[in-house]
């Protein structure tokens, strides 16, 4: 994608720093407007589900892909930026089309990118809050999320269920970010290999 003259890597390169740019709390009640029954997006949502999309779980994990994109973006293509030229020539060489190359060549080559960026995207949406309490609301069994659990143990001065939840949350999202520093560390000595 960093390297290729299509449309979409140009596209998606400038979308990630204005969507990472835009204020995030402001934008939650815009997508719940956009998921509700009062939009054209939202009313087709409703007929293909058979139910709206705000204060559902499709439409929850909707908006945590929305918001979350900025933290996959980059690392994505950084990734196939790794994959070296001499690669991808040798594939168009030996006849490979190019959706073959990249499917046989390029993603296996990039495979610890794309970890990374679902790493992080998953640690940043495990305590994601706002857009699920704007968009999912707190629906036990649908739309209640390991967030919205924590603090209602909070509210409830539930100390220790809060604490033991923030330990959890803490240690898996631990956990990702060092996936995700190991998973970098393998792509940057891929690059200066190279």
């Amino acid at each position: 994608m960093s390297q290729t003259r299509a449309i979409i890597s140009p596209t998606v390169s400038r979308i990630r720093p204005i969507s990472a740019s835009q204020p995030a709390d402001e934008c939650k009640p815009l997508q719940l407007l956009m998921f509700g029954t009062g939009s054209g997006f939202g009313r087709v949502a409703a007929a293909v589900l058979g139910h709206p999309l705000a204060f559902s779980f499709e439409g929850l994990l909707l908006a945590s892909v929305l918001v979350n994109v900025p933290f996959a973006v980059q690392p994505v293509q950084n990734s196939f930026a790794a994959v070296p030229r001499n690669v991808r020539e040798a594939a168009a060489v030996s006849g490979m089309s190019p959706w073959r190359a990249l499917l046989r060549v390029e993603l296996p080559l990039a495979w610890p990118g794309i970890a990374v960026a679902a790493a992080l995207t998953f640690a940043h949406t495990l305590g994601e809050f706002g857009v699920v309490l704007m968009v999912g609301g707190s629906i036990p069994g649908q739309t209640r999320t390991a967030a919205i659990a924590l603090y209602d143990r909070v509210q409830a001065f539930d100390d220790r269920g809060a604490a033991l939840l923030f330990a959890a949350l803490l240690g898996v999202s631990l956990a990702a970010l060092l996936l995700s520093n190991l998973l970098s560390r393998q792509v940057g000595r891929r690059t200066h290999h190279v």
